[in-house]
């Protein structure tokens, strides 16, 4: 499995041979402005909530790649207008097979409205099951005691998990979360693109250490492979 972070909350996560990206955020980000964007690969798109940091380029990767995205209702409806017909509604609870293997969508508890202030549905999160391993990407979300259904559900590999305070949970709940999850494994993400979710690397993943976890802060741009032995229930 392989995991590429393009800044943000923007995740590639190669799977199956599939290519995975979350939450496309990437030109309007004068953190990643040496990513292009054209030269990013996509089999599918999923978007955890409306918000323009979540979703600024979702149209335009949608079209040059000729993914399928995968979002709520209401994020489908929206962007049926856009003109993006190649897309899969869902919702939280909702589980779906795919080529690379499951999707199901969990509850996050933050807002949701599109970059045109139409309603964008409810937040959710997503854990992915596969052959090569089980992870979940949180999306914007608050510490939630519903966290513990994820950790009771299914064995996580690792996890993508807010940590710039704020507009999400900050590193101290971040480590609840864990417990919570039972996965002690994490990527750090949704901090340092702007002012006040600026975060001291050092000190965040000294925290995570006293705790027991371990928190990996990528570098934009940066690639890592990750190889794990969970079967696919």
């Amino acid at each position: 499995m392989q995991v590429t972070y393009y800044g943000h909350s923007c995740f590639s996560v190669e799977v199956g041979g599939k290519h995975l990206v979350f939450d496309p955020f990437i030109k309007p980000n004068e953190l990643a402005k040496n990513i292009d964007i054209t030269k990013i690969k996509a089999d599918y798109i999923l978007v955890s909530h409306g918000h323009y940091d979540h979703t600024a380029d979702l149209v335009e990767l949608a079209n040059l790649t000729g993914a399928t995205v995968i979002a709520n209702y209401e994020i489908y409806v929206w962007l049926q207008k856009q003109g993006i017909k190649k897309a899969h509604p869902m919702n939280t609870g909702g589980k779906w097979m795919l080529e690379f293997g499951k999707v199901k969508c969990v509850k996050a508890e933050h807002s949701s409205s599109m970059p045109d202030g139409s309603y964008g549905g409810n937040p959710m999160g997503f854990i992915i099951e596969s052959t090569e391993g089980n992870f979940y990407y949180a999306g914007d979300t608050a510490l939630t005691l519903d966290m513990k259904l994820i950790g009771d559900y299914r064995r996580l590999d690792f996890s993508f998990l807010p940590i710039g305070d704020n507009f999400t949970m900050g590193i101290d709940n971040a480590i609840i979360a864990c417990d919570l999850i039972n996965c002690s494994n994490v990527i750090g993400m949704h901090y340092d693109t702007f002012e006040p979710i600026k975060i001291d690397h050092d000190e965040a993943v000294r925290k995570f250490q006293r705790a027991g976890k371990r928190l990996t802060l990528f570098n934009i741009s940066e690639t890592k492979n990750y190889e794990f032995k969970t079967r696919l229930a």
